[in-house]
């Protein structure tokens, strides 16, 4: 594993919402249908969560496992710990049929905040984030990028892939810039 660089150095902005980037950020992509032997229990090994059921995220601290597609979750943990949740899955699912790729490196993670962060947000998704509750995920796109949004405390967390994270975050910042908040 390479030496932890974030995407963008920890860039903020600060408008009528905070925009920041998080990370280094460990993420594994885990490929496998809900119903391989052993997948609850290698997750629980990896990052500390249950598997989610659709359409929702488990954090536990600083590590997460969130529902992307029927048989697609992405687990988040402290960048340091990859390698080791690596192995945990390996061992854990060793004979079945799964995929599990440290996708880290691949990854721009931002977080929205303020009493205000559910307008940052609509602005850029065609997703009701009002009514977004805290512990589900979001899979579509940022303007016309992909990207997973959850709510969590005061705000929402935002994964883009790193080739795009310079354009996300500026999204984000125009977005969140005073006088443009919706009326």
């Amino acid at each position: 594993m390479s030496d932890p660089v974030s995407a963008l150095g920890g860039a903020v902005f600060e408008g009528f919402a905070k925009v920041r980037e998080i990370g280094p950020v460990g993420m594994i992509t885990l490929r496998a249908k809900a119903d391989v032997k052993g997948l609850a229990a290698a997750v629980k090994a990896a990052v500390g969560t249950a598997l989610p059921a659709v359409r929702k995220i488990e954090v536990a601290g600083d590590r997460a496992c969130g529902w992307m597609s029927p048989d697609e979750y992405l687990l988040v943990l402290p960048y340091a710990q990859v390698a080791e949740a690596m192995a945990a899955l390996n061992k854990g699912l060793a004979g079945q049929h799964f995929l599990a790729a440290d996708v880290s490196d691949a990854r721009a993670v931002f977080r929205v905040e303020g009493a205000k962060a559910v307008e940052v947000l609509a602005k850029l998704s065609p997703v009701d984030f009002a009514k977004m509750e805290a512990g589900e995920l979001r899979r579509t796109r940022a303007a016309q990028v992909a990207a997973a949004f959850w709510a969590e405390d005061v705000g929402f967390t935002v994964v883009c892939f790193r080739s795009v994270g310079k354009y996300v975050f500026d999204l984000l910042a125009s977005s969140a810039a005073a006088g443009s908040e919706l009326a």
